[in-house]
């Protein structure tokens, strides 16, 4: 068998892992859905190559307004590779205690929000922290990790606590140990990873559940959509529309945020109120 044919062989396994998961996807997709009609926002959070099912998730054609996609740039900005913004100091910056908090001293948060972690290996500090700090904020979390993987690795928190841990609900890529799915004769290391493609999966699958829970609840999603599907006119209108409601949801994180002011205690902007 060529590498092609098993990797595609694989990935189907994949499918069939997540597919098992159906009840699991339905239950974030529900948290996710009241956080949204509650005109607050999901927040999303990946270090390192997880910021890509950050992505996937908003902003992107099919995709919609109602997500906090949180994507630090010390932790994920490495395809530089080597030198400054380099792999090595993301890989270290990931396990520093206290960062997770340093981020998130940015935002005005509620209960009513909710959150996805995303960790192949569940074992770096600052994603486990983040689920952490949500979770004492009273905010549901639902981490997005490689089952197989996280329970075969090693924690770097110092009291061996993983992801998972500070999780009220897992979701699993199916990925193998070690991520990397296949074996090359002659060549001993595996190549080519999995969880990005159980990942992407997923949050596809919890987006599609939440957008028809939206649109049953009689507020259907402004869904980024492409010209030659919609029409050029009506595209730009979704696409208008649905950066300023994530305009709109996100002043909410900011207007309360941290130390009062006179501002934050206006219910009108200042302009309005003057004679």
């Amino acid at each position: 068998m060529n590498p092609t044919t098993e990797y595609i062989q694989r990935s189907r396994a994949l499918l069939t892992t997540i597919e098992q998961q159906a009840d699991a996807i339905q239950q974030a997709a529900h948290w996710f859905s009241q956080t949204i009609l509650a005109g607050r926002m999901v927040h999303l959070f990946g270090s390192g190559h997880s910021r890509i099912m950050v992505e996937e998730m908003w902003p992107r054609y099919g995709s919609f307004p109602g997500f906090n996609p949180i994507v630090e740039l010390s932790l994920s900005f490495h395809n530089l590779v080597v030198g400054a913004n380099g792999q090595r100091q993301a890989m270290f910056l990931e396990n520093v205690p206290g960062l997770a908090d340093r981020i998130l001293r940015n935002f005005d948060l509620s209960e009513k929000d909710s959150a996805l972690v995303i960790s192949s290996s569940g074992c770096n500090v600052v994603p486990i922290e983040m689920a952490e700090l949500f979770q004492q904020r009273g905010i549901r979390v639902v981490a997005l990790i490689t089952k197989e993987h996280a329970e075969a690795s090693t924690s770097k928190r110092q009291d061996g606590k993983k992801l998972s841990d500070f999780s009220d609900l897992i979701l699993d890529t199916g990925a193998p140990v070690g991520d990397a799915m296949l074996t090359i004769p002659g060549l001993d290391t595996p190549v080519a990873p999995g969880s990005t493609v159980g990942g992407a999966v997923l949050v596809n699958c919890l987006k599609a559940e939440v957008a028809r829970l939206l649109t049953e609840s009689g507020q259907p999603p402004r869904v980024l959509s492409a010209g030659n599907v919609v029409g050029a006119e009506r595209a730009v209108a979704l696409f208008e529309s649905a950066y300023d409601e994530h305009a709109h949801r996100l002043a909410k994180l900011y207007q309360r945020v941290g130390v009062p002011s006179y501002v934050s205690e206006l219910s009108e902007p200042l302009t309005q109120q003057q004679p």
